[in-house]
């Protein structure tokens, strides 16, 4: 092989080298985690888990959000949003130096240069009642 025809293959490793979706994957881990545990959580994208704590494969250009439900205790949601960082934007800068242009795309394309935030996806699950206690200091009325 000669020298241009090397260069060219060394060009085209690097440049496969530094694609996210090769690096990074077109998924991410995340955890679900609510206090008190056991909740239910499902997700606007179909992503659910029967109680909390769980994790979950997520595709990583999915934004979404997601909902606990726990008997007792009011419902909360949480919104799931994407951006570029860490590897994400390194992975995207070498794109850029190996002249991949096409591996750009690729990674925008199946957000293999996006992390997923928050993750952990955590709450605190407020009682739906108050318990009879408070119920009963709430109703007397403060000495004036």
């Amino acid at each position: 092989m000669n020298t241009s025809g090397m260069a060219a293959a060394m060009l085209i490793a690097v440049g496969v080298g530094a694609c996210g979706s090769i690096t990074r994957g077109t998924t991410e881990k995340m955890a679900f985690l609510t206090e008190p545990p056991g909740a239910t959580m499902t997700t606007t994208k179909g992503y659910a888990c029967p109680a909390t704590p769980c994790s979950l494969e997520v595709e990583r250009s999915d934004e979404f959000d997601v909902t606990f439900v726990k008997p007792g205790f009011r419902p909360e949601t949480v919104p799931v949003r994407t951006k570029v960082v860490g590897a994400g934007a390194a992975g995207m800068a070498g794109n850029v130096l190996a002249g991949g242009v096409i591996g750009i795309g690729v990674d925008a394309y199946t957000g293999a240069a996006f992390d997923h935030t928050p993750n952990p996806v955590s709450v605190s699950l407020v009682p739906s009642a108050l318990p009879s206690a408070q119920r009963k200091r709430r109703r007397q009325a403060p000495d004036s």
